[in-house]
Formats: C-alpha cells, structure tokens, sequence
C-alpha cells in the first residue's frame, strides 16, 4: 500500500495496521501540531531567545542526545492515529494542546542544552549535577522533595541531571507559570533563578549548534503499524493495567457482566433477607453450573475490590516492615490492583483468609522485584 492509496479517514484498522510507518499520509504542517509548534516559537521569542528548534515526526517523544530538533510521535498528527493508538495503549502521550505543549517545552530543554553547550558549564553542573550521569532503567523518586519542579507526571525532575534542568526549563518557559511564587521556599526556586538567569546570558544570541539530525524521522520507519504496537506493548507491558490480569485470576473469580449484575442483585437480596447467596440451581439469576462450585465458600459475598481496600492497611504495613520499602509504593501498587480487579469484575470466590495470603505473597513479590531491580516483574528483558 502505498501513500497515495491511504485514506486515514476510511481505511480499516486491519489495513491500517498493516500500513508501514513511513508509508502514512501525515505531517505537521496543516494539523494542530503546526499550531503548537508556533506557540513554542512565540513563547521563545517572549523570553528573547532566537533559537528555534526544528520539529519533526518521529516514533515517539524525543530529542536525541547531543542533536538539536524535536520529535514529536507520529500518531498525534491525524485523529485516525491517535483513536488507534489510544486502543492499543490506553492513551496518547501527548494528546490535546496542554498536554502537548508541556511535552514541547520539555524537549526544547534538551535542544537549548544541545544547542548551546549549557550542559557543559561548570556553574550548570554545580546546580544540577554532571551530564554524564548514566541513565538507568528507572528511577526511584521522592513525591515531597522541594528540591525539584514538578512539570510532567512521574516527577521526571528527579530522574537524571539531564531531566532535571529541561523540567526546570519547561516551568520557566511555561506563559502565566508564576514560579517565583509558587516556589517560594522551594530549594527548587534556586534552579529556577539559575536558569532565568543562564537563560539571559543566552539572549539574541545565536547556538553554536543551530541544526541536527532529525533521528527515527517517521519517514525512515520501514516498521508496519502492528509490529510498531507489539514491540511497543512488550516494552511498556509493566505499566499497562492487564499486567496484573493472570495472578489476579489465580487469586479471584471473575465474572462476565451478565453475571456481575446477577451477583450484585443476589447480594442485595442477601442484604435485606440476611440470608446466604441464592446463587443455585433453582434461582432465576444462577450462574452457569461450572462457576456455581465456588460459591458455597461465600457466605458473606465480596468483590475482590472490597477486599483488598478493607484489607489494605495491614497488608502495607506487613510488606513494609518485611521489605523496607516506603509504604505509598507498596499502597500505589494495592490501588492499581484494586482498579484492575473493580474493571474485571472480580469476587471473592474461596476463603478469604486463602485469598488474603495469596495477594500478600503477590504483592510481597513485586515489591522485592522492585527493591532489586526496579522493575515490577523483574529483569527488564524478562516479559
């Protein structure tokens, strides 16, 4: 299939997954990311700065180390591409113009580095540490550190010196910011007084690196949009909500909406008759006979939600104190898995005391994978 044969805004999502990257009909110009990049431009040019990095599409978001011109994920420059990859990921890094200008303004930090050497300063390593810090896997931060600025989610600040300065950059950039106020008592302020500063010196004055390679352009992507999304979905498996799906089926039961509603409704009527489930062979809302052997465990039926919230407390503390990790890590990891359980419609379907014990061990386990490794599941190359 050729470019001119694509028509985003009739094509099957069976052939548009077969459709290579490069091969699709999309640019900046003419779309709302033409309009952001001008706003980005417009906002350099308030602060007095005459640089402007190039745009482009690549795979994803991006400013390579050491070039000059920003990336932006193809999928955000047709309605098409960003409904399809909001299917396969869930969301679309970027989508919307808030959104997008903060991502803007953070890669433009990496590009003013670039472009001008910034990094390489002495007095910018002072303040925010070297440049040639290795950048790990991932990164443990800490949520009530004034010490950072708080752009993106993930308090990115915290990852890398790198990241630190271009979040720093992106608040100082940002229209209507007020970060001499709201920063006010914030060893954070400091940085961001540095950069106002570092970015006066900087002024009418033309970079020493004005153009880049524009790396992973979208046109140089021979890759089809199904193995795009497949290698995606394995490298960000973790942070998907079905990565918990088969342990949580192993510890609950989960019911198909015809039979949630049947359940909720027999629990109702166990509620006003303080009577046992009616789940059985008589009732009118039975479940199907291959699920009703579960059910003489519950004489009191819960939602596995249910349980892990009335639960929780003790289950954070137990971990804590046999793991030593901080505790809103291991209750950011209870609330995602109380979420996932709520979205499949899970119960309670065997003692819940057995129940209990087997989401400890899980939970226990994804925390010491955490503590040795950073990962969830472990290995980073492990799926």
């Amino acid at each position: 299939m050729t470019p001119k044969h694509i028509d985003l805004n009739n094509i099957s999502e069976e052939h548009l997954l077969q459709t290579r990257i490069k091969d699709l009909p999309i640019s900046i110009e003419g779309t709302w990311l033409e309009e952001c990049v001008r706003q980005l431009y417009a906002e350099l040019d308030a602060k007095g700065l005459v640089f402007h990095p190039e745009c482009y599409l690549a795979d994803e978001w991006l400013t390579p180390e050491g070039e000059v011109a920003i990336g932006i994920p193809f999928y955000l420059a047709h309605p098409a591409l960003i409904k399809l990859e909001r299917r396969m990921m869930l969301e679309a890094e970027g989508e919307g113009r808030l959104w997008c200008m903060q991502l803007l303004r953070h890669e433009a930090g990496h590009a003013f580095s670039y472009a001008y050497n910034l990094h390489k300063r002495r007095e910018w390593q002072k303040v925010f540490g070297s440049s040639k810090e290795e950048y790990g896997n991932t990164y443990k931060f800490k949520p009530y550190s004034k010490s950072y600025v708080r752009h993106l989610d993930g308090f990115y600040a915290q990852y890398h010196p790198d990241e630190d300065f271009v979040e720093t950059f992106a608040v100082w950039l940002t229209p209507d910011a007020d970060w001499q106020n709201k920063y006010q008592g914030w060893k954070a302020l400091d940085k961001l007084q540095f950069v106002d500063r570092l970015m006066s010196s900087i002024r009418g004055v033309m970079p020493v690196k004005p153009k880049g390679k524009k790396l992973w352009h979208h046109k140089n992507l021979t890759i089809t949009l199904d193995k795009y999304y497949k290698k995606k979905y394995r490298h960000e498996q973790e942070e998907l909500p079905d990565f918990h799906d088969v342990q949580l089926e192993k510890i609950f039961t989960a019911l198909t909406d015809e039979e949630w509603w049947a359940f909720k409704k027999d629990r109702r009527k166990n509620k006003a008759n303080s009577s046992i489930s009616k789940f059985s062979k008589n009732s009118e809302d039975a479940l199907p006979a291959k699920r009703q052997v579960y059910f003489p465990w519950v004489q009191e039926m819960v939602t596995a939600e249910e349980l892990i919230r009335k639960h929780s407390k003790i289950i954070i503390n137990s971990i804590d104190r046999c793991t030593g990790e901080r505790k809103y890590i291991i209750s950011d990891l209870l609330k995602n898995i109380a979420l996932r359980a709520k979205q499949l419609n899970m119960i309670v379907s065997q003692p819940q005391a057995v129940a209990l014990m087997q989401l400890a061990v899980y939970v226990t386990s994804l925390t010491m994978n955490y503590i040795h490794t950073g990962w969830l599941r472990g290995r980073r190359n492990k799926i």
